[in-house]
Parts: structure tokens; C-alpha cells; sequence
């Protein structure tokens, strides 16, 4: 992945999947529902849009397969279980650092109606 790939913006699915791992390992269904969650619903992805991110995000070294699995007892052995790489996790808090930034300046602009980021804290 070049350097300034990593930099650009993020597409909605591949920040919300990053989210979504970043908070430990998870397999597919696993990611699709809490990326629904988060997202409050906005971002659905079928399996087909999932997996084919997942494939990019692979070759991109954004995530890697993660090597431990849960009790077998607890698990099916067909699920493929997912983490975020350094180069994962470091695209997600420059994307996260760029939305700071945005909600900064669009507060101090005062285009938040009633609503100040800094009251909020």
C-alpha cells in the first residue's frame, strides 16, 4: 500500500469495519452487525460488499487474519476472524483525527444550530 493511499479518506465501509475491529478481533457476520450498529443503520453491507472490502483491506495490510480463535466449543471452525494491523490501526486514527478536525472548524464557524462541540465535553 503506498504511503499516500493509507493518508486519503477512508470510504463509509472501511472506516466502519476499522471501526468496528478496533475495538478487538471479530469475524464477518460479527463485523457486519456492529457495523450496522454504529452506524446507526446508515451503513448496511451485504455479504457480498463485506467480504469484497475485507479482500482489499487484506491486500492493503489495513487487517490480517487473526491467529487465535475462541473455545472451538463456542465457535464454528469455518469463521475467519479478523484484527486491525499498526497500518490499520493508524489510517483509522488519521481518519478520526480528520473528522476532529472538520467538526472543529465547523463549530468554531458556528454551523452547528444550539449545538457547540466544546459545551458537549
Amino acid at each position: 500500500m503506498k504511503t499516500e493511499k493509507m493518508h486519503a479518506p477512508l470510504t463509509p465501509a472501511v472506516f466502519y469495519i476499522l471501526l468496528a475491529l478496533a475495538t478487538g478481533d471479530k469475524h464477518g457476520y460479527e463485523i457486519m452487525k456492529q457495523v450496522k450498529h454504529d452506524s446507526q443503520g446508515q451503513v448496511t453491507m451485504g455479504s457480498g460488499t463485506l467480504y469484497g472490502s475485507i479482500k482489499r483491506m487484506l491486500a492493503d495490510a489495513l487487517i490480517e487474519e487473526a491467529g487465535e480463535r475462541p473455545d472451538p466449543t463456542f465457535d464454528d471452525e469455518r469463521r475467519r476472524y479478523y484484527r486491525l494491523t499498526e497500518l490499520g490501526r493508524n489510517a483509522f486514527l488519521a481518519e478520526l483525527q480528520r473528522y476532529h478536525e472538520v467538526v472543529s472548524l465547523a463549530n468554531q464557524r458556528r454551523l452547528f444550530p444550539g449545538f457547540h462541540v466544546e459545551e458537549s465535553l
